[in-house]
């Protein structure tokens, strides 16, 4: 279905199992039907009443009646040459966010899909290497705009396949698109219990993972609330440097940053955890020289921790460029021999602008950041 709700109906895409059995009983049936209807939504992808043939005649009215299952609408889709695929959403309000969905290549991964998720309408932050902040921000996505680009994404590989033969075609979740997570908390945690959840999606709990910029308060609720792989999109080994790239490191430095991130792992949720992901993107004579690596491994040493250094996905009047690539071997050397597992993130999708850092939408920025940001731009172009 590629219409938004205009109706008074409850959309049921999003529900908890707990709040999809209270919806139940409050229409007079019983709990169970959450778990029969969650399935036939997130597993086959049946999103019409009358075809979930395991309800009555009678539920199957009565839910068309006053419910419908309702994901965002598919505004435009395009693959890559590299089978990337992306999608745009057009959300309530008329906004677009983007979905990337990116395969795995080599033979060790084959069959992994991973579908990096959008969770704001543009981002509350401004990180100064990033397209998608430059835009500005207008407003949380929903849970049912969230999971809805899981559905869209699985759904893109069960054309023709009978309902209760398909299955979920994503293997792995990334909270990366657009928007800062933890901004967004209820929605996100609630989006990601049912990527979790036996009777949705069912994901392993590895196979999901939340990249944060440092939102500290909200990194400690998380441990409590939700057993999820963590990423810290950091960028930069000291404070200085940090307040430039990441300016909410200027509310939560590094010290405090890292302190939660220990915390995360063994403190608040012991029992899974053995390592973050550090994300670090490789900006040339800024970010990434040899002192930068040597500091990076002083700053991590008591973190368990792999590091994924991503390099840089040019953007329109970008104040950076690219590191090379033996820069950045020389730099993932230095981390390889202090003992990091250090990779290199391989461009992906960057032929449809669906790389790291490129995702952007139509945004009604309540920021106004992206007209400063226009008006920064013609100021140095009259310089």
């Amino acid at each position: 279905m590629d219409t938004n709700d205009d109706s008074p109906k409850t959309n049921l895409l999003g529900l908890s199992k707990d709040e999809l059995s209270a919806f139940f009983v409050q229409m007079g049936e019983k709990a169970f039907r959450a778990t029969q209807v969650m399935k036939w939504i997130y597993q086959f992808g049946v999103i019409d009443f009358y075809q979930m043939t395991n309800l009555s005649k009678k539920l199957q009215q009565k839910l068309d009646e006053v419910a419908c299952i309702v994901p965002p609408k598919v505004k435009f889709k395009e693959f890559s040459e590299d089978g990337t695929r992306k999608w745009v959403f057009e959300v309530a309000g008329g906004s677009l966010v983007e979905t990337v969905l990116i395969p795995a290549e080599d033979n060790k991964q084959f069959g992994r899909k991973t579908l990096c998720v959008s969770s704001q309408v543009g981002c509350a932050l401004d990180c100064s290497f990033c397209s998608t902040g430059k835009q500005g921000f207008e407003r949380d996505l929903t849970a049912s705009e969230i999971i809805g680009q899981l559905w869209v994404a699985n759904q893109s590989y069960m054309q023709g396949v009978p309902p209760t033969e398909r299955q979920n075609h994503v293997t792995n979740v990334v909270m990366m698109g657009m928007g800062e997570p933890l901004l967004n908390y209820e929605p996100v945690v609630a989006s990601m219990s049912l990527m979790l959840d036996d009777h949705a999606f069912g994901l392993s709990k590895r196979r999901v993972t939340l990249s944060t910029s440092g939102v500290v308060p909200k990194m400690y609720d998380l441990a409590k609330d939700i057993d999820v792989a963590l990423a810290i999109s950091l960028h930069a080994p000291n404070d200085e440097l940090r307040n430039e790239l990441v300016p909410i490191n200027k509310k939560y430095p590094l010290s405090e940053l890292i302190k939660a991130a220990k915390a995360y792992i063994y403190d608040e949720n012991p029992r899974h955890k053995k390592h973050v992901t550090i994300e670090y993107v490789m900006l040339n004579g800024v970010n990434d020289s040899d002192t930068h690596a040597y500091e990076l491994v002083a700053l991590l040493k008591d973190l368990p921790s792999k590091i994924n250094l991503i390099p840089f996905n040019p953007f329109p009047h970008a104040p950076y460029g690219r590191s090379s690539n033996n820069r950045i071997h020389a730099f993932s050397n230095i981390l390889n021999q202090a003992g990091f597992v250090c990779t290199v993130r391989q461009t992906r999708g960057d032929d449809i602008d669906a790389a790291c850092g490129q995702l952007v939408g139509q945004v009604a920025d309540r920021t106004r950041r992206a007209k400063k940001w226009q008006e920064s731009i013609l100021k140095r172009q009259n310089a």
